[in-house]
């Protein structure tokens, strides 16, 4: 199987676990921001110094956003631990770096990459299946990011 099919497998899946005939599960996508906008705030492109992550539960539409509390922005941890703690099983970003995307696999939080406008278009083009799942390959090389 191609990479390309088995990132449509695993996006299908998700989609199901939201919208199975079993009753409804939630989803709960994350999307780093610059403010407390919502569902019209913009994709921030620097996901660790993102000021907001906006946490979107896909079965109840709730939108939360939270600060970003971590080292990064003088705080405590590292954001893949406030995703955790929040519940979120998929990111939705511009990029990130190589490390970072370690981190998530570690915690089973899936990562795509690719994102851009509003929160609300970045969901839109997950769900589309037009974002690509975060890879070394794909990793930010910018902000002098580290490989492990």
């Amino acid at each position: 199987m191609m990479d390309f099919e088995l990132e449509e497998i695993k996006r299908k899946k998700l989609l199901k676990m939201t919208y199975g005939s079993e009753g409804r599960k939630g989803l709960r996508v994350c999307v780093p921001t610059y403010g407390w906008k919502g569902l019209d705030d913009y994709v921030c492109e620097h996901f660790g110094r993102a000021p907001t992550f906006t946490v979107v539960d896909l079965s109840s539409k709730k939108v939360e956003v939270v600060p970003n509390t971590s080292q990064h922005m003088g705080g405590m941890g590292y954001p893949p631990e406030i995703m955790q703690n929040l519940g979120v099983e998929v990111i939705i970003c511009s990029s990130l770096g190589p490390r970072a995307i370690k981190m998530f696999e570690q915690f089973g939080i899936e990562v795509y990459v690719g994102a851009s406008g509003t929160v609300k278009e970045a969901i839109q083009a997950w769900q589309a299946g037009k974002l690509q799942m975060a890879t070394d390959e794909n990793a930010c090389k910018m902000h002098k990011h580290q490989k492990f």
